[in-house]
């Protein structure tokens, strides 16, 4: 099999959310999805793009994609934080993954990316061991703290917040 890399396109967009809802099928919350074509256009394709995605394709198709975006930390300076890596199902096992993450590690060294971050759901031990084989630290001892869309837009401040 003949697997190309390359950086996705506005038009591959479709492909990009199909993958994405077959992640949340697999991570058994596919009611969880809310991303729409035009969010996606906007946010990595308008003026201020704040994601980039890899394809990993053959000849004829997709096969799978990391969806990564730049972060910064306080203590390291210039980060990426890889959201997805997503390899079809059909597809899985072939190395696909495997590529999709190093050209990640490429991107952090061409950019000079301090740090690269992700998280991986405690019972997936196939991406834990993966992830194990670049010596990478897999910690359980941050927890991720999240506010939903709902949570935000009912968000009521204690006191007057004024940021210019």
């Amino acid at each position: 099999m003949d697997i190309k890399l390359r950086k996705a396109a506005q038009s591959d967009l479709p492909d990009v959310i199909g993958l994405i809802k077959e992640l949340a099928t697999f991570e058994k919350a596919p009611n969880e999805v809310t991303i729409t074509l035009d969010e996606l256009k906007k946010d990595g394709f308008g003026a201020n793009p704040i994601f980039e995605i890899i394809l990993a394709e053959d000849e004829k198709e997709i096969l799978g994609m990391a969806f990564y975006f730049y972060s910064y930390s306080t203590w390291k300076g210039k980060c990426i934080y890889l959201e997805d890596i997503i390899v079809k199902e059909v597809h899985r096992g072939k190395k696909i993954g495997k590529l999709l993450f190093e050209s990640v590690i490429m991107k952090c060294k061409e950019t000079g990316a301090k740090r690269m971050q992700w998280q991986v759901l405690d019972w997936n031990t196939p991406a834990i061991d993966f992830y194990k084989k670049y010596n990478a630290a897999v910690d359980n001892s941050w927890m991720t703290g999240r506010l939903t869309e709902q949570q935000i837009k009912q968000f009521q401040p204690s006191c007057d917040i004024f940021v210019n």
